[in-house]
């Protein structure tokens, strides 16, 4: 199912600016021998990520399913001058190999990796966040938003992805776990009197979610 036509994201991937050369780098290696590729923020994302980060600054960022590291870089690009990305990865090759990237970026006395299970390590991280961006496990989605949501700073922004789940969301009935939890977690933010929302229909869905004023 294409949710976007091919000609309109072939041009807006045309007239985007192109990443640094490292961040080039991760993608034709993972595009080259990952065995999930598509799971890689990629070009336009990343820049989407990349301005969102550089226009809010922020000290902390929390990122919840790390990959290779491509989406990590791209948020780094914002980061204060004394700021920290945390980010979280449970697979030991995708970790290892994204702290190698991370090894040779700018942004390298920034970024702090933690491997591990994301709702182990989350209460131990003693931050509040300006910026958190979730990207992991679908099933998990609903209990990440839960866990950061009370240690968002009053301006901080959530970015969810994959909320459109590749449109498997819009099948009557939905089916598969991922999509269901996709679905739920949806439902769960729409319906929060906490925060308010919009939804970002790049590449497979990006939820902007923040608190509402008090």
């Amino acid at each position: 199912m294409d949710l976007i036509d091919p000609k309109v994201e072939g041009f807006t991937d045309l007239m985007t600016s192109h990443p640094d050369a490292l961040l080039q780098q991760i993608e034709q290696d993972t595009y080259a021998s990952h065995d999930q590729p598509h799971m890689l923020s990629g070009h336009v994302q990343g820049r989407v990520l990349s301005f969102l980060s550089q226009m809010q600054k922020p000290k902390y960022i929390l990122e919840i399913g790390t990959f290779t590291g491509y989406s990590a870089l791209c948020l780094a690009e914002g980061l204060q001058e004394h700021g920290e990305l945390h980010t979280l990865e449970l697979r030991e090759a995708d970790a290892k190999l994204a702290q190698s990237y991370f090894d040779q970026s700018n942004y390298k006395n920034k970024i702090y990796l933690h491997q591990g299970n994301a709702l182990e390590i989350i209460p131990t991280l003693d931050c509040q966040w300006d910026l958190v961006f979730i990207d992991a496990d679908k099933t998990g989605y609903i209990d990440y938003y839960e866990l950061v949501l009370t240690r968002l700073n009053p301006n901080g922004i959530i970015l969810a992805d994959n909320v459109l789940f590749h449109g498997q969301i819009f099948e009557e009935p939905v089916k598969g776990k991922s999509a269901k939890a996709i679905q739920a977690f949806n439902e769960h933010v729409a319906k929060d009197p906490r925060t308010e929302q919009v939804l970002l229909s790049i590449r497979d869905g990006l939820l902007m979610i923040k608190k509402v004023e008090a």
